[in-house]
């Protein structure tokens, strides 16, 4: 079974037609029995001792807190300093609206304060690493979320995002109560737009006549996206006001403002990430959210970590995808428990690749 049907970007608000007259008319799940996940290579191991390391920690835009992103990569750091032993750990914000040399500046000053490996959490940071880790060729560094080649001291952490937002897709399409829901993306680039058009088809597969809106906060090379709820808040008021009664978001920072609005009219978000259920500094909003899907950045640190304290990178999995839960869904709350074994269809025949999900809109 391949599905390349996705949501069209119109470039600000879009969405397709179809679907807005009541409940949505469902497909079947996929036949076959759901297999489990298996775990990345460096999670069957027995957990290496750390103690003599020292990670240093470069944070995308919202740092710690921002219930999303950054605090998925905490949860990996967190997990590996309890299992490990983790000796010294140092995190260095991001700013908005910062200059790019400040990232250069944040990886060079890891590195010289002798921080092995350096972990540069998110695809911002791509240009900057090419530039400071030749200049550290005994320093390890990782990316989070960007193939970086030819640089034998740096690891790529990248994930199927596609795959786990078209589960998200199918919860909203089961969920909706109209059959209209929307899709706010932080800031305009391929990385988002992988989420995009992974929830169109997880929504097109469970509901072909579902109506989708889409809409950025940013363009391209505007990372402002990811820190303002406000915006955040008046486009999904748009969508909502448009008809749409589930948001899910892929805007960092930002999803508190979606949250906020999708609180205010009644209707239901999925947040994105993290468990956002379960997020501290989303927690007023928790009554709405009814899923999350997971972008496990936090199993991507922490199997990173350990491949590094055993000497061994090539236990670091190419792409962490739904086959080895990298990117799934939450159940936190309880609201999607009568969707579990369609969502595990769904999640079954993803891995086993009788699915094709499209990377594009």
């Amino acid at each position: 079974m391949a599905l390349a049907g996705c949501a069209k970007d119109t470039g600000g608000g879009g969405s397709n037609a179809g679907g807005g007259n009541g409940p949505c008319r469902l497909s079947a799940p996929p036949a076959g029995a759901p297999a489990a996940p298996t775990s990345a290579t460096t999670q069957q191991m027995p957990p290496p001792n750390a103690s003599a390391m020292r990670v240093g920690v470069a944070f995308d835009i919202g740092g710690r807190g921002d219930a999303s992103f950054n605090d998925a990569s905490v949860a990996g750091l967190d997990r590996a300093k309890a299992d490990m032993g983790l000796g010294e750990t140092k995190e260095l914000d991001a700013g908005a609206g910062e200059p790019e040399d400040a990232k250069q500046t944040r990886l060079r000053q890891l590195a010289r304060e002798g921080f092995n490996p350096v972990i540069a959490v998110g695809y911002a940071y791509a240009d900057a690493l090419k530039l400071v880790a030749p200049e550290f060729p005994g320093t390890k560094f990782a990316i989070i979320d960007e193939q970086v080649d030819g640089m034998p001291n740096v690891t790529p952490l990248v994930f199927a995002e596609e795959q786990g937002s078209f589960l998200a897709g199918v919860v909203a399409a089961h969920k909706s109560k109209n059959c209209h829901i929307g899709f706010v993306g932080g800031v305009q680039t391929p990385l988002i737009q992988k989420f995009e058009a992974g929830f169109a088809a997880g929504a097109k597969a469970a509901a072909p006549d579902i109506k989708i809106e889409n809409e950025y906060l940013t363009p391209a090379g505007d990372f402002s996206g990811f820190q303002d709820p406000n915006k955040g808040s008046e486009v999904a008021t748009g969508q909502l006001e448009a008809g749409a009664d589930v948001i899910y978001h892929a805007a960092g920072a930002s999803g508190k403002g979606v949250f906020g609005a999708v609180k205010g009219a009644g209707a239901q978000a999925i947040g994105v990430d993290s468990d956002q259920y379960n997020q501290p500094t989303v927690a007023e909003y928790k009554d709405v959210i009814i899923s999350s899907m997971l972008k496990r950045i936090d199993l991507a640190v922490y199997d990173y970590i350990a491949a590094v304290a055993r000497n061994d990178l090539s236990t670091v999995p190419k792409k962490f995808d739904v086959a080895i839960d990298g990117v799934t869904y939450s159940t936190s709350g309880g609201k999607i428990d009568d969707l579990k074994t369609t969502l595990d269809a769904y999640e079954a025949a993803i891995a086993g690749g009788r699915i094709q999900v499209p990377d594009k809109p």
